[in-house]
């Protein structure tokens, strides 16, 4: 039996629907930025996946290492912090522990990167 080739950009799916493009990491990082920020500048402990929930953020090119690559990148930049450990939301974790996240102070003051 092979594998059936999920269609790429450009081409047609099963419906005969176009597939969009898929987004560059560096175009859907800018696409979820301001969502992230403003998390940030709240004050509050999150994750990421409440953040990406409640703004309806896309998914990445590369779920499993994207997401946390974002948050990496954010908290280098000087607007977030590790703030914890939590169970996750996320349905297709049952509950496994992920970080959480709460903005600097210069995120909170408005003077982040």
């Amino acid at each position: 039996m092979t594998a059936r080739r999920q269609p790429g950009p450009g081409q047609q799916d099963i419906t005969g629907a176009e597939v969009p493009p898929q987004d560059d990491f560096d175009t859907w990082l800018e696409k979820i930025r301001e969502a992230y920020l403003t998390a940030a500048a709240s004050g509050r402990t999150f994750t990421c996946f409440e953040i990406a929930d409640e703004n309806h953020l896309p998914e990445p090119p590369n779920p499993r290492a994207h997401w946390g690559r974002a948050m990496e990148l954010f908290a280098a930049d000087g607007y977030i912090r590790t703030a914890g450990w939590a169970a996750s939301t996320r349905p297709t974790t049952r509950h496994s522990g992920v970080r959480t996240w709460r903005g600097t102070r210069a995120a909170q003051q408005g003077r982040a990167a």
